[in-house]
């Protein structure tokens, strides 16, 4: 089984900012959701990480003491170029509709959805025989996922526009047949079990 699972909440995320290679950790929250990731998930046979913080610190949690993290760089945010760490609204809406309908479009300083759909479905096919046999994990970010997800199902790049991935999120796709198949997506269970715990008191 390929399981892919997004990053635990950083302060961006909270914030509703764009983030894509800038490298903050994750918040307290976020360690709370990588731990109950752990508790979730069956112990995998291998990880893979993106190499930015957030991915690693939640790539370490789920792998333990008994598993090594692989790093692939294929499997990095979306390069949002001078709109990192930047609210949606920084982008024009004219820019926002050629970005959601072209998936060639480059926002200033950044990386097009085409290429990176490109890198993440090189990642899916280079892991899709090992995971046919046995649970590989790994741990991106949002644009990465929707766009293993939009390998898995044959459709175009631009539909990743039209999926929402929750933190620490899991979608699972099946390797194991003639064509990837997609047996969930954006599972949020992790995330709304820490957003149920009660807070400490301080």
């Amino acid at each position: 089984m390929l399981i892919l699972v997004r990053h635990g909440e950083v302060a961006a995320n909270a914030e509703g900012l764009l983030l894509g290679r800038a490298d903050p950790p994750l918040t307290e929250t976020g360690r709370r959701q990588a731990a109950a990731l752990a508790e979730l998930l069956p112990h995998p046979a291998r990880v893979v990480s993106s190499p930015l913080t957030r991915a690693r610190e939640t790539a370490a949690v789920l792998a333990g003491d008994a598993t090594a993290v692989e790093v692939d760089p294929r499997w990095v945010e979306l390069d949002y170029g001078d709109l990192d760490g930047q609210p949606p609204t920084a982008l024009g809406e004219s820019d926002w509709h050629e970005f959601r309908t072209d998936p060639n479009f480059v926002p200033p300083g950044g990386e097009s959805l085409a290429s990176l759909c490109r890198r993440v479905r090189s990642a899916c096919a280079d892991l899709a025989p090992d995971a046919a046999h046995r649970d590989v994990v790994v741990v991106s970010h949002v644009s990465p996922i929707k766009a293993a997800v939009t390998w898995a199902l044959g459709v175009d790049d631009c539909v990743a526009w039209r999926m929402f991935l929750g933190d620490a999120a899991i979608s699972r796709i099946d390797t194991s047949g003639k064509h990837p198949l997609l047996l969930g997506f954006s599972d949020t269970t992790a995330a709304g079990q820490v957003a149920a715990a009660p807070t400490p008191h301080r």
